[in-house]
Order: structure tokens, then sequence, then C-alpha cells
């Protein structure tokens, strides 16, 4: 079981002879063989270019979306999806502008399209927020097949809700890239928790109890 998460050593990030803990996964080589195979297909070899460009070009220079806006135009990139939650609208209609005016056709779908109601994926009354009455759900299978269906190149993911995010990106055609990851209590910034977990946050890391509190 690799726990990169714990190594002190890294000796993954240079060429010297390092010895590696028990723990590494560089002394198994069958994963590490099949991802270096996988570079030499055109499109990941193409994507993993593009990112070295655009992580050094911008090193310290260009925000996020500033180097997805970049990304996407020295890619050749030209309609680009925007799959956005509800309750980020307004910052979607913002990076949508942004990317417009860095010569992108974006094609934006927001979770609720659709109206599919909650129960048609067997969610239950006590999962819903208002019970017996209609709730629409996050689409995100949805917002993924509208976006393959309008030929998108390439998608980036605004706020979509931890699990949702995660059929988007099972069922998106195009390569996806994250802008921000939905937080609704640190305002879309999940890194504050880990940041703060020696202060203020070090409860958050205690084991919850059975009603997740």
């Amino acid at each position: 079981m690799s726990i990169c998460a714990h190594c002190e050593v890294r000796a993954c990030s240079s060429d010297e002879e390092i010895t590696a803990p028990s723990s590494c996964p560089m002394r198994q080589d069958r994963w590490l063989d099949k991802a270096k195979k996988a570079y030499e297909e055109e499109g990941n070899r193409r994507l993993a270019q593009l990112a070295a460009h655009i992580e050094k070009t911008g090193y310290r220079r260009w925000t996020r979306l500033e180097e997805i806006g970049r990304f996407c135009g020295k890619a050749g990139y030209q309609r680009v999806g925007l799959a956005f939650c509800s309750g980020l609208r307004r910052e979607a209609r913002i990076v949508a502008r942004f990317l417009a005016k860095m010569d992108l056709n974006v094609v934006s779908v927001m979770c609720k399209a659709g109206s599919v109601d909650k129960r048609c994926a067997g969610i239950s009354e006590e999962d819903i927020m208002r019970p017996d009455e209609f709730e629409a759900m996050c689409n995100s299978i949805g917002q993924a097949e509208l976006l393959n269906e309008e030929e998108t190149e390439f998608n980036i993911v605004l706020g979509l809700c931890v699990g949702h995010d995660s059929l988007f990106l099972k069922y998106s055609e195009a390569p996806c890239t994250v802008l921000a990851a939905k937080d609704r209590v640190l305002g879309h910034n999940p890194l504050a928790a880990v940041y703060l977990s020696e202060s203020y946050y070090r409860p958050l890391h205690e084991a919850p109890g059975e009603d997740g509190d």
C-alpha cells in the first residue's frame, strides 16, 4: 500500500542514489511501466507537454483561472465546457466572460439543468432538503452528457458537490480540470481547514460521531 503522504525521503524527486522506504511505490514498477507507456499516446503526450509549458511559463505569475484560459489557448481548443453549481451562478458568469475574452467559445451548463426530481435517483425523503416537495437534483451526469453532445474539447468544473463532481468526471468525454471545489463552510477554499488544522480547525480532524458531528 502506497503511503506517499507520510514520506520524508522523496526519492522520486531526485535522480540520485537515494534508498526509497519499503512502502515506496517505486519499488513496484508495474504501474510505472503502464504510466510511461500511456505517455506515448499522442493525446496524453500533448496534454503533459502543455501542462509543463503552462507550469513553467506562469509559475507564480498566473492565477488558476488564467492558467486554464492560457492552457486552452495553447492547446488550440475553441469550444470549452463550464459545468457549474447553481450556488455559483455569479462566479460562473464572470468565468464565462473571462474565457470569452480569451477567444474561447464557452458552453455553460448548471447543475439543476433538466429539472430532474431527486427521487428519480432513488434518493430517500430523509435526504431531501424539503421533504414531500419537488426538489431538483444536481444532475451532473446530465451536465456531462449535454457537453458531450455539444462536442466540447475541454471541460471546466466549478463548484460541483462531492460525488456530483465524481459523476461528471466519470461521464465527460472531454478532458477536464477543476477551477474550484465546493466548500459551503469555507467559501469554497477547502484547504483552509488543512492550513488551520493545528489551531482553529483542530476539532475538525478528530473522529466524528455517528451523526457526523
